[in-house]
């Protein structure tokens, strides 16, 4: 069998780090283009072909599918998160 490696305090940090920070703009990505305010910002205003496409119910649903993808990253981290756990 090879050996188990050996994992250091910033090897854990920086997974709990990564399945915090994928949770945070999973859930950001998941509910801001359904607020109201998705469509007073600066990039909605700036020309009427980018008002068309901000406005889309595609393109806040791709954005929301982004989010989903996130959770799932956030989801997955938080299972492998065993791997640190000493048997």
């Amino acid at each position: 069998m090879p050996p188990r490696p050996t994992y250091r305090w910033y090897h854990k940090l920086f997974a709990v780090l990564l399945a915090t920070a994928c949770l945070i703009i999973g859930i950001f990505l998941l509910i801001f283009p359904w607020t109201p305010a998705w469509d007073n910002n600066y990039f909605a205003g700036l020309s009427a072909t980018w008002q068309h496409w901000w406005r889309n119910l595609y393109v806040r649903g791709a954005i929301s599918g982004i989010g989903i993808v996130n959770l799932y990253i956030s989801l997955v981290e938080v299972f492998r998160l065993k791997r640190f756990s000493q048997r």
